[in-house]
């Protein structure tokens, strides 16, 4: 007989409209690996949700170590040892990373709160886990990256007897991937029981022992991980063969026409930073985070403005000071972060798509409503965004379709640079497609695009061209004829005097 750390039993939970999880039934054994994949969507958050208590099911039994319950509570949950990190980060940006791990249960000294042992004990913590943060720093100075280890680590401060781990790599990068791989096979072999979610196919196949597929809020099956391959996988969660992971383009000819320029661009932590991008090209940058790629990007929106160097665009030196230089340019940047900087979750689909375009659709500060409906509907169309209608709140779509969202806000201002940074992050794999789709159709249509990616593949399959940055530095370019994971890590892991 199994013995079983965590058992849902005919779970059901209904939102109005949704039927978010339908009669589920999930048997975790203790002390393994067991992932948990399906399209945003299937249920996999709502589902890890009732065994933390921040949902409470419809109809179903939760039974932990033995326990029965009908539900779950945030307290319960901590009682059994369940603990979890979730796709969404649960950090004060205020606090410092070691006051973020001990939110909540602050070591005392008597009525005081002791500060260094908090200190102390996280410095210990990233030790372990190989995770270059001061206890000290606070949190909102990190790397999005950073954000992630720091949730990881808080986590294992719990002491969890059953982890549930959310996403978890959709931030980082190869190498701080591998770390949390090691952290993983550690506490696995402590016997934690780890549930873990990812849309990373490799990592599901490293890492787990067996695997539930859900789609449409029900489960559609358990198997073992050695029993199974990726195509049988994509099959049972999307419904549907995927023909390509990373589908052709149908013209692939780089146009030799520089569009975009950088001159020994410094600042930021990226230093002589030079390098061309030609009319229709896809120009990947690689590189671990810290290498300088996000705040690339940023420099070029005017969101960072450089210290010296020069940036030609067209073949004119621009020098964008705020987003609304470059916009007007012709660059547009999707940003990294969906979540906090991209999409404006309380806001309709329409707004959404909208608000880059404001000056160009109002009279006297009044939005021709007229003109924003049909916009919104050309993009939802031509896009395929997902949705009953365009007053949907972006909050309530898959990643997928935020994603596409929030790049149909870019396109609505006709840039000719579109600068991609992390356009697939935490996107299950039907979603990925679409998006890679759309892609190739804004290049084949004279699109030019820069995209940054912490996946090796994914830059591997798009890009016509891969630059790779260490540490704050060109340490490397690569021609596709040229792509090669080990030759892009060689080059990322070089160290200043290497790159230079």
């Amino acid at each position: 007989m199994e013995d079983f750390a965590l058992q849902l039993k005919n779970i059901t939970k209904t939102y109005p409209g949704v039927l978010a999880l339908n009669d589920v039934t999930l048997e975790v054994i203790r002390g393994e690996v067991h992932a948990l994949v399906g399209e945003n969507g299937a249920g996999k958050s709502t589902l890890i949700k009732t065994c933390t208590g921040a949902v409470e099911p419809d109809r179903g039994k939760i039974v932990v170590n033995g326990k029965e319950y009908p539900a779950m509570s945030p307290r319960l949950a901590e009682e059994n040892g369940i603990a979890v990190i979730y796709q969404e980060f649960n950090l004060v940006d205020e606090l410092s990373a070691a006051e973020n791990i001990f939110l909540g249960k602050a070591i005392r000294k008597g009525i005081r709160i002791d500060r260094r042992a908090m200190e102390e004990r996280s410095a210990e913590l990233f030790r372990m886990l190989d995770i270059a943060i001061k206890p000290r720093e606070l949190v909102r100075n990190l790397t999005v990256g950073y954000q992630q280890l720091v949730e990881i680590a808080k986590a294992v401060s719990e002491k969890a007897k059953i982890l549930i781990m959310d996403e978890p790599s959709a931030p980082l990068t190869n190498a701080e991937v591998e770390k949390m791989f090691e952290m993983v096979d550690r506490l696995k072999a402590q016997g934690v029981t780890i549930i873990y979610i990812s849309h990373r196919m490799d990592e599901i196949f490293r890492l787990s022992d067996r695997i539930t597929v859900m789609r449409d809020g029900r489960k559609i099956e358990t198997i073992a991980t050695s029993q199974t391959n990726v195509e049988h996988l994509v099959t049972a969660m999307v419904g549907r063969e995927l023909k390509e992971t990373y589908p052709a383009r149908k013209s692939s000819a780089v146009k030799e026409a520089v569009l975009l320029e950088t001159r020994r661009l410094s600042g930021n932590g990226l230093k002589d930073i030079s390098f061309k991008v030609h009319r229709g090209e896809i120009l990947g940058f690689a590189g671990l985070i810290g290498a300088g790629r996000t705040e690339l990007a940023q420099m070029l929106f005017g969101v960072r403005p450089g210290t010296s160097g020069e940036i030609v665009f067209k073949g004119k030196p621009i020098a964008p000071k705020i987003p609304r230089d470059a916009i007007n340019s012709g660059i547009a940047l999707v940003p990294e972060d969906r979540k906090r900087q991209g999409a404006l979750l309380e806001i309709d689909i329409k707004g959404n798509i909208s608000m880059t375009i404001l000056d160009r659709i109002s009279r006297m500060s009044v939005v021709n409503k007229g003109r924003e409906q049909k916009i919104a509907e050309t993009y939802k169309d031509s896009m395929r965004i997902k949705t009953p209608d365009l007053f949907q709140k972006i909050k309530n779509l898959s990643g997928g379709n935020q994603q596409k969202v929030i790049i149909a806000r870019w396109l609505a201002v006709e840039p000719e640079l579109i600068i991609l940074d992390e356009p697939t992050r935490g996107i299950d794999v039907g979603a990925k497609h679409e998006i890679y789709k759309l892609i190739n159709e804004l290049v084949e249509n004279g699109k030019t695009i820069l995209m940054i990616s912490s996946e090796m593949e994914e830059l591997m399959g798009m890009a016509d061209r891969i630059i790779v940055l260490a540490e704050g530095r060109i340490s490397g370019e690569i021609d596709r004829k040229d792509f090669n994971q080990e030759l892009i890590m060689s080059y990322a892991s070089r160290t200043e005097k290497e790159a230079v």
